[in-house]
Parts: structure tokens; C-alpha cells; sequence
């Protein structure tokens, strides 16, 4: 059952870095990829943070600081080590079959930081604005972020799937813990300084 499973995600892999890219995509795969490009998308979320809940985004942005420490630690710190699951441009049978694009990266792949990462804040910050629609966006950026690993030949489509949810999880215990620390212990503007 789980060679099968295996086989079947080596054969997802192949169809969507190969069948589902595109030279002219390869640069904006690449940067979305990345870390910094991202900086700005931040700030706005950290300014929409201060607009709602003033103080108390001190809070929240502890709380996605250990989200993110623990979605990435989880990942890369123990599973990845753990598991020992080659990434798919180390695997010398799989790598002939990929349309590779840029550098490789790390050894090991299972889970994706990348994805349990975006899929993270992207829960917790849903969560914490309080489920409305205009943030259910933050789920697709999430999901084009973790898409570009499987573009560029760096996850399977279960390391992936098995990062967005740990991520998920994560981020609904912190969260959850989050709200009950700005409910028990509010953060007034003269209790700062």
C-alpha cells in the first residue's frame, strides 16, 4: 500500500512539473518560491493587524512568530531528519523524469516547510480576523506558494499536502491560544513604556 502510494505521488509529481509548466512561469515560480519578495505582503498584514486590534497585535504577532518556529522546527528540525525521505531532484530515479528550473536545496523534503509555513499564518491570520471572506485569499497565496515547490521539481505533492496540514493544525492551537491571551490579558496603551 504505501509503495503504491509512493509510486502514485512520484507520478503526480512528474505530471504537474512537467505537463503543467512553462518556460515563460519559470522566473515568477522561482520568486514566489522565495522569502524576501514576500516582505512587503507582511507589512500590509502587520498593518491590517494594528488597524483592528491595536495593542493587543502584540499578542498575535508573538503568537505567529511560535506558529511559524513550530511549523518550520516540526519540518525541518524533525520530520525531514526523521523520515529521510529524499527530495525529488535527489532522487536519481526520479530526477530524469523533472523539468528542473533552479537549484535543488536540501537533502530531505518530507514535509514542507514551505507549505506548513504559508498554510500556518495563512490559517492563524484567518482565524484571527475572525473568518471573514475578504481574508480566505490568504489560502490561495498559500496554496501558490507551496505549489511553486512542486513546480520546481523541490516536493511531491504529499509533502505538500502533509505540510499545509500540520500547518493548519498549528496554527488552530495558536490561534486558539492567541485569543484567550488577548481576552485574559488585554494590552492597554498605558501599559506599554
Amino acid at each position: 500500500m504505501l509503495n503504491q502510494l509512493i509510486e502514485w505521488d512520484q507520478q503526480a509529481l512528474v505530471y504537474l512539473n512537467t505537463h503543467l509548466s512553462a518556460a515563460w512561469a519559470d522566473l515568477a515560480m522561482i520568486t514566489i518560491s522565495g522569502t524576501f519578495i514576500w516582505i512587503p505582503f507582511y507589512a500590509v498584514l502587520l498593518y491590517f493587524l494594528i488597524k483592528k486590534f491595536r495593542y493587543d497585535t502584540i499578542w498575535i504577532v508573538g503568537c505567529v512568530a511560535i506558529t511559524i518556529a513550530l511549523c518550520d522546527q516540526l519540518a525541518s528540525g524533525v520530520t525531514k531528519p526523521l523520515t529521510e525521505r529524499l527530495r525529488p531532484c535527489h532522487e536519481p530515479s526520479v530526477l530524469p523524469l523533472l523539468r528542473m528550473v533552479t537549484d535543488c536545496g536540501g537533502t530531505y523534503g518530507f514535509f514542507s516547510s514551505h507549505a506548513s509555513n504559508t498554510f500556518g499564518l495563512a490559517c492563524f491570520m484567518w482565524l484571527i480576523f475572525g473568518k471573514v471572506k475578504p481574508w480566505g485569499w490568504l489560502f490561495a497565496w498559500a496554496a501558490i506558494v507551496s505549489y511553486s515547490r512542486i513546480y520546481l521539481g523541490k516536493h511531491y505533492p504529499l509533502d505538500i499536502l502533509v505540510g499545509a496540514l500540520c500547518g493548519v493544525l498549528i496554527a488552530y492551537l495558536m490561534a486558539t491560544l492567541c485569543q484567550v491571551l488577548m481576552k485574559r490579558y488585554p494590552i492597554k496603551s498605558n501599559s506599554i513604556g
